[in-house]
């Protein structure tokens, strides 16, 4: 890695993603590591100059408060502590309250005592990647799961320039995807970026696999695993296949959970992954935010379409068909989805919205239609603005547009009788329900 990097050592802090961010934005990279890094650990890692002992609530491990390994001290890097009493020179009390105050804060650290460059840009970091992906696959075979969103969509531009013709994409059709899903990722991928494409159509499958399951972890894994599952058999039949690449990027990992913050969520790409893997996995944008993957997308020519395309989960509509997936509800969710979408384009705000969606939970209320009692589902539209995934803000919508999103869905999605708009922010909610 040609960029200088700033380490930064999760020490119990909620803000570990704030201060990495933070000095990104100055232009120097940054990555976040657990507590008991060793000094070989640190040693390893290009162009490393500086360290950040990043202190918070969850420091207490074990019954223990948890600091840094001695070692550590005299490595010979300058050392920040922020929010926590170590033997670190230089020394912060706690973080600033606005993302401005904090990069003007970190600034003397960063440049004057750690003399670091800003260098870290998507030119030097594609060229980083392209490099350490051509030095990890040398002449052999990547896999890619393609499920056409802009995480895997960036993953396979970028591995199209480093490796060409070495890379499959695999497209699987899970049975949990939007309406015309499919159709179209196999339009633009195999006819425009002219990708070598498998297409699969599992949705049958993966469907008899989560029948019955309710609980939102097991549905999750149970998706991984199968998706796990298909690309062995495709790579069987291909011959020759020793990597998995995949769109992980660095807030799966963060709501994965490390050793001083607890689990979010498990992501089918980092909790859901089978033990006997026989792939050797290639990730290459497992350290950025999710806008730093919409950055690297432009960077790599990719359309503005497909970079800027809305966020959607691995699990798909799974994790959207709240508890255990019937095929009536997420029939409902795939249609009301697809209203959402589309009143949500005709009213501009699609490009406005981060991510909007629908849910449909498993459970029914009262309501009249026909001049009858019936007793259906309820769906819930939920539309967030964000910047890294990490928190989120309800978007305010014209009540007109939430009337006739309201109006077509009850007409056209079968077995539904209520709509609702989730004002929930992240925190304390998610992004998804599930």
């Amino acid at each position: 890695m040609k960029q200088d990097m700033i380490v930064i050592l999760d020490l119990g802090s909620t803000e570990n993603t704030t201060v990495a961010r933070a000095i990104r934005s100055l232009g120097v990279y940054s990555e976040i590591y657990p507590h008991d890094m060793t000094a070989s650990e640190l040693k390893a890692l290009p162009n490393a100059k500086g360290i950040i002992l990043n202190g918070g609530p969850n420091n207490v491990v074990d019954g223990m408060q948890i600091d840094v390994l001695e070692e550590l001290y005299g490595c010979g890097l300058p050392i920040l502590s922020i929010a926590h009493n170590g033997k670190a020179e230089q020394m912060m009390d706690k973080l600033p309250e606005d993302e401005a105050s904090l990069c003007d804060a970190l600034k003397p650290f960063v440049f004057d005592i750690c003399k670091a460059e800003a260098n870290w840009n998507m030119k030097n970091f594609i060229a980083d990647q392209i490099e350490l992906v051509r030095r990890q696959v040398g002449d052999r075979k990547v896999l890619l799961a393609l499920s056409g969103g802009v995480d895997s969509s960036v993953v396979a531009a970028l591995l199209l320039k480093a490796i060409g013709e070495q890379l499959t994409c695999v497209h699987v059709n899970h049975g949990l995807l939007r309406k015309g899903e499919p159709e179209q990722v196999v339009s633009v991928f195999r006819n425009q970026l002219n990708a070598n494409l498998v297409y699969v159509d599992a949705s049958e499958r993966f469907l008899s696999k989560l029948a019955d399951v309710a609980d939102p972890e097991q549905k999750r894994k149970i998706i991984g695993a199968e998706f796990i599952r298909v690309f062995e058999e495709e790579a069987r039949k291909l011959e020759g296949i020793d990597f998995l690449a995949q769109g992980t990027i660095y807030p799966d990992i963060v709501e994965s959970g490390t050793k001083t913050a607890k689990m979010v969520k498990s992501h089918h790409n980092v909790g859901g992954l089978p033990e006997d893997l026989k792939f050797e996995l290639v990730e290459p944008l497992r350290q950025l935010f999710k806008d730093e993957v919409r950055a690297c997308g432009v960077e790599l020519g990719l359309p503005a379409e497909m970079v800027y395309r809305q966020p959607f989960p691995g699990p798909g509509l799974g994790v959207r068909c709240l508890g255990a997936i019937t095929r009536d509800r997420l029939e409902a969710v795939r249609e009301s989805d697809a209203i959402l979408r589309e009143e949500f384009h005709i009213a501009g705000l699609d490009k406005k919205v981060w991510q909007y969606f629908t849910v449909v939970p498993d459970f029914k209320s009262v309501g009249v239609r026909d001049s009858a009692r019936c007793f259906e589902y309820p769906v819930i539209i939920r539309a967030v603005n964000t910047i890294d995934a990490m928190t989120a803000t309800i978007e305010t919508i014209d009540w007109p547009v939430l009337q006739k999103i309201t109006n077509r869905i009850l007409k056209e999605v079968k077995g539904v009788n209520r709509v609702c708009y989730d004002l929930s922010p992240k925190p304390t909610a998610t992004i998804e329900w599930e």
